[in-house]
């Protein structure tokens, strides 16, 4: 299996699982909390026959890396992604985050100035900030992120059973995803050390992103569902496209925060179309796609 080492803070190696499929321009895709790199099979198999080469790595105390003790704030993590870059020796990089993979693409702009990197996209992600505060009003309770920890401490496997139907708009009136994509969801989900499942989720909640991305210099698309009730629009994605310099911004009308699962075949299309177009296309050609969701209007590919 293939593996690249992480040094971090003078710590011990880090041993990061990465696969990379296809030929052609490379786009590095970022998993969200509690997953691991597999989340991305629905966008790697279609996406490397349209002449992308896709590259999914697990986040270290995920999936098939390292299970380390600590190391899971922004600052290490986003150095787990330089690391991959530069062993890699990619260049003209799309970045890909969902949720709280968008934190490692915040961080790595404000950090690394994001060397390699040409074009980004957000997904459901969860910057520029979580928590509510005085001077961000739109944010989640405290109260909210004390109550999911308590329940992955008492019961882990209960706990994201339960977030699993919120994750992707599970309802008694709405069943978008089979019984059996849910039960593959948690065993993906159990495959994460428990330490850094906690440690995640309060590196997400409370990291104030505001002034990171900032940072991101490169032609930004930010796709979220109006109907998330994990990662709130408003506080999030909103936020993002008024801090972002060149950011367009798709809102994906009653998609969930699973929208890489629900709206997967609108979100191909999309992404196809943000990673293969030039760096200095991509801004008008979005921001006409934009307009077009504005209005209503049905979408279409350009």
């Amino acid at each position: 299996m293939p593996f690249i080492t992480s040094n971090q803070n003078n710590a011990e190696p880090v041993n990061i699982y990465y696969e990379d499929c296809g030929k052609g321009k490379p786009a590095v895709f970022i998993h969200g909390w509690p997953l691991n790199g597999a989340m991305w099979e629905y966008q790697v198999t279609q996406l490397t026959q349209q002449g992308i080469r896709c590259i999914t790595y697990d986040r270290r105390g995920f999936g098939k890396s390292d299970w380390p003790y600590d190391g899971y704030d922004y600052n290490t993590m986003a150095g787990d992604l330089k690391a991959l870059l530069d062993e890699l020796n990619l260049e003209d990089v799309t970045l890909v985050g969902f949720s709280m993979g968008g934190g490692e693409i915040a961080k790595y702009f404000s950090l690394y100035g994001g060397a390699r990197v040409t074009k980004v996209m957000l997904v459901s992600a969860v910057v520029p900030y979580m928590l509510h505060t005085s001077d961000n009003p739109e944010g989640v309770p405290q109260e909210q992120f004390d109550t999911m920890a308590n329940g992955i401490k008492q019961d882990r496997p209960a706990f994201m059973e339960s977030f699993g139907k919120d994750f992707f708009g599970v309802s008694l009136l709405n069943h978008p995803v089979s019984d059996a994509f849910l039960a593959n969801n948690l065993t993906q989900v159990m495959k994460s050390s428990p330490i850094a499942t906690l440690q995640c989720a309060h590196s997400f909640s409370s990291t104030d992103f505001r002034q990171d991305v900032t940072k991101i210099n490169v032609p930004t698309l930010i796709i979220h569902g109006d109907s998330d009730k994990t990662v709130p629009i408003k506080a999030t994605g909103e936020e993002s496209a008024k801090l972002i310099p060149n950011a367009t911004f798709i809102v994906y009308e009653g998609e969930p925060h699973g929208l890489w699962y629900t709206a997967k075949e609108r979100l191909n299309e999309d992404l196809r179309d943000f990673i293969l177009i030039s760096a200095d296309q991509a801004g008008s050609k979005f921001r006409e796609r934009e307009i077009v969701r504005e209005n209503s209007e049905p979408y279409h590919a350009f």
